[in-house]
């Protein structure tokens, strides 16, 4: 009876951590900005090079492919530095999202005190760690890329307006 409660559990967070998820006001999350900003101890991404992040990331699931109510996690070539900043914001939400699932992972044991519980609880905190690890790999980048894209569209559109003005 524990482990059917304990997938229950499980399969009711992971529903509901997607809806609210999804109704999470944007503006609230700055991937520049503490708790999702860089942190010296990532020394610059380094950390995730060591964890080898950009080998295995692409074998996890990713909701965003199978739920069509969310932002995708990749950027088209053509994206603008809107589309891409979005896309970086998103990564915040998940991220928030992973932190809370693993928090509230106890509820597990709380619903099956056993050492199966215990163990059931702790493997599917631990199962959130790696897409945490992935949303701060992917945002460094997502952020400079919006930057970079953002005095390129202005560049861009200083060039035609000096242009429309020496045609005149």
């Amino acid at each position: 009876m524990g482990l059917l409660l304990s997938i229950g559990i499980i399969a009711a967070l992971g529903v509901a951590s997607h809806f609210i998820g999804e109704a999470l006001p944007r503006e609230l999350f700055d991937p520049r900005r503490f708790p999702f900003g860089p942190r010296p101890w990532e020394r610059n991404g380094k950390v995730y090079y060591a964890l080898h992040v950009q080998a295995w990331k692409r074998r996890l699931p990713d909701m965003s492919r199978v739920a069509p109510d969310m932002v995708k996690k990749s950027v088209a070539m053509t994206a603008t530095s809107e589309q891409v900043a979005r896309v970086a914001k998103e990564t915040c939400v998940a991220e928030a999202v992973h932190w809370a699932l693993l928090l509230l992972s106890f509820t597990i044991y709380l619903a099956w005190p056993t050492p199966w519980g215990a163990l059931m609880a702790v493997l599917y905190g631990l199962s959130h760690v790696p897409f945490i690890i992935i949303q701060r790999y992917n945002r460094p980048t997502l952020v400079t890329l919006s930057e970079r894209l953002k005095q390129r569209e202005e560049r861009i559109r200083n060039a035609h307006t000096d242009t429309l003005r020496q045609h005149r």
